[in-house]
């Protein structure tokens, strides 16, 4: 028996399949979409294939290359977590409470003493004292037990190919990447990081790593990823290359108004740059150290719950621990744990 559509039901029917249609074309489509971000296989993606020809004419092995690219995977997760960083978002108390507990000091003080010979060497030929370079793995990786749960491979290649403005940068760093493990025979996919790609007990990125990283057990080689000595020297030595300048503080403690004056622009991590003299004409004066009135520093003005406000002047030293993080925020956290760690020592002692 035929069939015998009203002209209405038809038309709502045919309404039907066109619907049913478009959504199943746009299913496919985001299939494909999806299919794309995951994929970065030099043989379907022209911008990966561009950047391996360009580290295979450098003499790295093309097949390993390849082999290694086929391994990531995209994470979206890490595009969200860039713009999430504590630094953007944190008042000073937050952002310390992270940081400065007892136990980091406690661990602090055991890391120290554990390896004082390197860090003593380190200070010898760098300049850089051991509490600070101690801070900056306390801060970084909790002295190495805590070097990042994210796929460096995966995160970089994700940064590389999708983050909105800074691909050029992440595309370097993957490149670097590709460069250190294959050039040291470790298979790319087994190292883990940040979600930034930074690694190791020091968190170097890889431009970092290939520029800074030292061999300073002398066992020929540059391991960050499983090497205290040879991250002790190689924070000493990233340092000692931005200007860490032998002997000097790295702030000095300062009073101010309730309000930080308007005339004056505070937590730039910029080179000392505001005259002492000009910071007392704004009611911003310095409580200890030998600071003279031509002298050049950093103000910062850090908040509090309360609403209260500590007003601290970071000098040379201080901006050089910004070039690791360009955050104020991170460079007070490792000034202050270095303190504590140095507290606890010299306590210790009597």
């Amino acid at each position: 028996m035929a069939l015998r559509w009203k002209q209405g039901s038809l038309t709502r029917a045919m309404a039907l399949v066109v619907a049913l249609v478009v959504a199943l074309a746009g299913g496919l489509s985001s299939a494909g979409t999806a299919l794309a971000e995951s994929d970065f296989d030099p043989a379907t993606h022209p911008q990966v294939r561009a950047m391996l020809d360009t580290l295979s004419a450098q003499g790295l092995s093309s097949q390993q290359l390849d082999d290694a690219m086929r391994a990531a995977s995209y994470r979206p997760q890490v595009l969200e977590a860039m713009n999430h960083a504590a630094e953007r978002r944190l008042r000073w108390d937050q952002y310390r409470d992270i940081f400065i507990q007892p136990d980091r000091v406690a661990q602090g003080v055991a890391f120290l003493q554990q390896h004082r010979e390197a860090l003593d060497r380190a200070q010898r030929e760098y300049g850089v004292p051991p509490e600070v370079i101690v801070a900056i793995l306390g801060v970084e990786t909790r002295y190495g037990a805590h070097k990042g749960s994210h796929r460096v491979l995966d995160s970089l290649s994700t940064l590389a190919f999708h983050h909105p403005t800074r691909g050029d940068f992440f595309r370097r760093e993957l490149m670097a990447f590709l460069t250190i493990t294959l050039g040291q025979g470790v298979d790319p996919a087994s190292r883990y990081g940040s979600y930034a790609g930074a690694m190791g007990y020091p968190q170097f990125i890889p431009t970092s790593y290939q520029a800074y990283a030292v061999d300073f057990d002398g066992d020929g080689l540059k391991d960050l990823w499983n090497d205290p000595t040879d991250a002790i020297g190689s924070i000493a030595n990233y340092f000692s290359e931005h200007g860490w300048r032998r002997g000097q503080a790295v702030l000095v403690e300062a009073s101010g108004p309730a309000t930080p004056p308007a005339r004056l622009t505070f937590n730039q991590t910029e080179p000392p740059s505001v005259r002492v003299s000009e910071l007392a004409a704004a009611g911003v004066r310095p409580t200890a150290g030998s600071l003279t009135p031509d002298d050049k520093v950093m103000p910062l003005a850090l908040d509090y719950a309360d609403g209260h406000v500590r007003y601290v002047l970071g000098l040379d030293n201080f901006y050089v621990i910004t070039r690791y993080n360009h955050s104020h925020l991170y460079a007070m956290a490792v000034a202050t744990l270095a303190q504590r760690i140095q507290l606890a020592l010299e306590a210790a002692k009597t």
